[in-house]
């Protein structure tokens, strides 16, 4: 199945229930929430306080995508405002210990919210293939994270298509493969083609002036 994760990283932070609200009637499947301290990445973003207020105002998956350094640290803060997702990336917590990344992944599925792990465009797949098995879902990033609107990489799809195929080989054939950075209606047929159903889409959705046709133009559905 696929599935359309608009960033809210691309709305109106001044009025992010109409911008919530307006994805969730245009057909969205996940509000997609790009989280960043300033440390990992350049830029800060919000925290769990954001998650927390949108989370009353929707029905939809919210994936929170942290972009952090120690993201132990802040795995119960994102649970408990009600995130169904949490994303964390491999090269913030290689720097802390070969074993943390798979730590993190059991901290969050401890709270009985779902996990994913996230590699960056120069990573590779082999990354995150010993932590698949505990995973609900892999996240490759088709841009460098840090900042919305970058142009898509499309050598990331090779990662795609590799995740793919382990996932199949542990039994995960259809798991939750998701890519974000610079996905749009233009890329959209080769990235699912590649083996993600779960595409991520910022400037793309929030930048159109109708948004529902945007969501189906990235789903193929135009």
């Amino acid at each position: 199945m696929i599935k359309i994760a608009p960033s809210i990283l691309s709305a109106d932070f001044s009025a992010m229930g109409k911008a919530v609200k307006a994805i969730e009637e245009g057909g969205a499947d996940v509000v997609h929430c790009d989280v960043m301290d300033g440390s990992f990445v350049e830029p800060i973003t919000f925290g769990g306080q954001m998650v927390k207020n949108i989370r009353p105002l929707t029905r939809l998956t919210i994936d929170a995508h942290l972009m952090v350094e120690h993201p132990k640290t802040q795995i119960k803060f994102f649970a408990d405002a009600g995130a169904d997702v949490i994303t964390v990336h491999c090269e913030a917590c290689e720097k802390i210990s070969k074993s943390y990344l798979a730590e993190t992944l059991e901290l969050i599925k401890s709270y009985g919210v779902k996990c994913g792990a996230a590699v960056n465009p120069d990573g590779g797949a082999e990354k995150l293939y010993d932590v698949l098995p505990l995973c609900d879902m892999a996240l490759v990033m088709s841009v460098f994270p840090g900042y919305g609107g970058q142009k898509f990489m499309p050598e990331t799809l090779e990662t795609v298509r590799k995740l793919r195929a382990r996932a199949k080989e542990i039994g995960k054939g259809d798991m939750d493969i998701e890519i974000d950075g610079g996905v749009n209606a233009h890329n959209a047929a080769e990235i699912r083609a590649a083996g993600a159903n779960v595409l991520v889409a910022g400037s793309a959705v929030f930048g159109s002036s109708n948004v529902a046709a945007a969501i189906r133009a990235i789903r193929g559905e135009n």
